[in-house]
């Protein structure tokens, strides 16, 4: 008999192989494991991203009825709008197939003091301090309880902010301020797009731009935002004293407001019965609306959307100036 010539395989050399095995199928496992997550994951996001995007166009077809509807509001107010017909903060829904729900709401977007008005156009993108607007900013600012040094600060720094000089104003602020803090930074040095700039105004604290921002908006414009006296709530009295140079208190403004037709004033005039008008009331009341703010939320299996929107409604046909995706800031 011929010996073999192939040495006898040890225990230890057949545990090696199979533990060599073993390993390469745990990697090849955790490899394959690892490649569905990631496929599971992509296939999550694209679905996400569709249904957002679905969401997204419901939202543009509700900008289009919400549209119409201030377009029906304005053709039937007769020169007049007014508080009728509950439609101010009403939702009114879309829709939609496949269980998903839209609703929108309109309400009066000139009901406020437009940060803009804070600025004279010199030049097209050339911007300097209106200084009356500056002066009746600070006036709300105390009517809703801010003291006053600190209302100077802000409406003089937010002035700063806007216009296209480097000349700091009293209590105000320029590119010196910020380009010395931790994390540098520069004015506007043009109109503010949103009303959260404010939170980036010298002297600004969250706690104030929360009290600040229920009263104040951005319009595409250096005009003053005309309040319609027909759709001003009482508790927003501070925005009509806000007109008087401190004669017309806000608990006066509030109750002459209380006492208003439930069809409104025909002349904006009216509301002053029985108080000395300020100057700036014939040029800042009004009794129509002629920018509208627009909410709309959008949920679908899989995605939810919010949207805020500013409608154009000083000329016919009424247009969409801006819009702004995700909570209201």
């Amino acid at each position: 008999m011929r010996p073999d010539p192939r040495p006898p395989e040890r225990a230890g050399e057949r545990g090696a192989a199979l533990l060599t095995v073993l390993m390469l199928v745990a990697v090849i496992a955790v490899m394959a494991g690892a490649g569905l997550e990631k496929l599971r994951l992509s296939t999550r996001l694209a679905g996400n991203a569709a249904a957002v995007e679905q969401a997204r166009a419901y939202a543009v077809a509700a900008e289009a009825l919400a549209m119409v509807r201030v377009g029906d509001l304005l053709s039937q107010s007769n020169q007049r709008v007014t508080l009728l017909g509950d439609w101010s903060g009403r939702p009114f829904g879309l829709p939609l197939p496949g269980g998903g729900v839209a609703t929108a709401r309109v309400s009066d977007g000139g009901n406020c003091f437009n940060l803009n008005s804070l600025a004279l156009q010199v030049t097209p993108g050339v911007y300097a301090t209106n200084f009356g607007a500056r002066v009746q900013f600070t006036r709300l600012l105390r009517l809703i309880g801010i003291p006053a040094q600190v209302a100077e600060q802000v409406a003089g720094s937010t002035a700063d902010w806007i216009d296209t000089d480097d000349e700091q104003q009293v209590s105000g602020a320029e590119d010196a301020r910020y380009t010395g803090q931790q994390l540098p930074y520069r004015t506007g040095g043009t109109l503010m797009a949103d009303r959260s700039e404010l939170r980036a105004v010298a002297g600004m604290t969250p706690e104030l731009y929360t009290q600040i921002r229920p009263w104040v908006c951005t319009l595409p414009t250096v005009s003053p935002a005309r309040i319609n006296v027909n759709t001003l709530l009482p508790e927003r009295a501070p925005l009509l004293a806000m007109l008087a140079p401190d004669t017309v208190s806000v608990e006066a403004a509030r109750q002459q407001l209380l006492r208003r037709p439930l069809q409104g004033w025909s002349d904006p005039a009216a509301v002053w019965t029985g108080m000395t008008a300020p100057i700036e009331a014939g040029q800042q009341t009004a009794v129509t609306t002629g920018w509208f703010d627009l909410a709309i939320d959008v949920s679908l299996p899989g995605a939810q959307v919010e949207e805020h929107a500013l409608i154009d409604a000083t000329r016919l046909p009424v247009g969409l100036v801006s819009r702004q995706w995700g909570e209201e800031t």
